[in-house]
């Protein structure tokens, strides 16, 4: 049975119902394959893809970017940084509970091969399980997904597990009505930045550090050690569209008359712009006002999840070294990062051990602060280091495994 949708007036987005029809629907359709055809991207990896990733990321890492110094390094050539697999297949597809708002919650990732450009890497989707949970706007859903990319000689590349939350979008507007009210007041939107302090945040900014060539021992790290942080922001429109360019958006928007035939086809996720009259994706959360309020009851755009992680992801390769491993990658997505805002991306060092691989690894917590002093991403990573008194070097050990000499 389909789940049934309210009509609405013009222009609005189309508001489904959490109702018994549609729960009944969804569980017979745990352990579904997904298609991915519409979603999937730089499935042959190229040194163009890597590049515009990165650029979209703002990753200047040369161990991604000069094929010379590359060369020189423990890969023995050009590789893309780890989260490039976003931009291969960036989200589990659209799918189910029609007319539901939704958000990317929680995602975690575990890899385990270089990306080099040459390969080819198939993915895939597969929709786990879901959940009803009662939470502050009423009736929740938790959804399961799991990604596997896997490279031509059909080796697992990475593991990608991601968790989403969707309300009946009538609730989230309500809750975030109500959390208005007690706070009398939400965030000044856009942040009223002054040139001074725009001028700080620039001098942090190009302050970044990139460990590069030289090794981060494990010997040498120590519990409790800070990360230097990787400051994003003012975030911005350019921002997005590079991001967006660089593949790793979630949703690939259609452009003129394939909007309105894939409309045809999934009605309720179109809405028509009030101010423009255009058609528009429900995705247009992130760069389109009206859209964000309508779904959210926010009235100002707000960035990607992935995206997101991708600081995280940026934060940890700067920090380890071009010898240095990232294992797994956890994020969770809390609050929103909106249009103007900064963002500075850090984590400690809270444990050093030997994995039941017999690798030498810290775990490290990672934060995403605001100028709000928000915590809008708290995070988990593993990373294998290189260790002196072992003679070991993950990175080396990988690329042994692929035959490269």
């Amino acid at each position: 049975m389909e789940e049934k949708i309210e009509k609405v007036e013009k222009g609005k987005l189309v508001e489904g119902r959490l109702t018994p029809e549609l729960i009944k629907e969804m569980e017979g359709k745990k352990g579904l394959m997904l298609r991915v055809d519409d979603y999937i991207n730089n499935v042959d990896v190229t040194k163009r893809a890597i590049r515009s990733f990165c650029d979209g990321v703002g990753d200047w890492n040369p161990l991604y970017r000069d094929e010379e110094y590359a060369k020189k390094s423990p890969y023995k050539g050009l590789v893309a940084p780890p989260f490039f697999v976003y931009s291969i297949l960036p989200a589990a597809p659209q799918f189910g509970f029609r007319g539901l708002g939704g958000f990317n919650a929680r995602n975690e990732l575990h890899f385990y091969k270089p990306i080099r450009p040459g390969m080819h890497i198939e993915p895939t989707s597969q929709f786990k399980d879901f959940e009803i949970k009662e939470g502050k706007r009423g009736k929740m859903v938790f959804e399961y997904f799991e990604q596997r990319y896997v490279d031509e000689k059909g080796e697992l590349v990475c593991l990608y597990n991601q968790m989403n939350i969707r309300v009946e979008r009538a609730a989230m507007r309500k809750s975030k009505e109500e959390e208005a009210k007690k706070e009398k007041k939400g965030p000044q939107l856009p942040h009223p930045w002054t040139d001074e302090e725009l001028e700080q945040i620039e001098k942090e900014i190009l302050s970044e550090e990139i460990r590069g060539a030289e090794p981060r021992f494990w010997e040498d790290v120590q519990v409790g050690e800070e990360l230097k942080p990787v400051i994003k922001g003012p975030i911005g429109l350019s921002d997005m569209i590079a991001f967006f360019l660089g593949g790793a958006t979630p949703v690939r928007p259609f452009g003129h008359e394939l909007a309105y035939r894939h409309k045809q086809r999934h009605p309720a996720w179109y809405f028509r712009d009030p101010e423009t009259y255009a058609l528009e994706p429900v995705y247009a959360v992130h760069y389109n006002k009206y859209a964000a309020q309508s779904q959210t009851g926010i009235a100002w755009p707000y960035d990607v999840g992935i995206q997101r992680h991708c600081w995280q992801g940026h934060l940890l390769t700067n920090w380890m070294s071009d010898h240095g491993w990232l294992k797994m990658a956890r994020a969770e997505y809390r609050g929103f990062v909106y249009l103007s805002d900064v963002i500075r991306v850090g984590g400690k060092v809270v444990k050093k051990y030997i994995d039941d691989e017999g690798e030498p690894v810290v775990e490290i917590e990672t934060y995403a602060i605001n100028q709000r002093g928000e915590n809008v991403m708290p995070g988990l990573a593993i990373v294998a280091l290189p260790s002196r008194e072992r003679n070991y070097w993950p990175v080396e050990e990988r690329v042994k495994k692929e035959g490269i000499k």
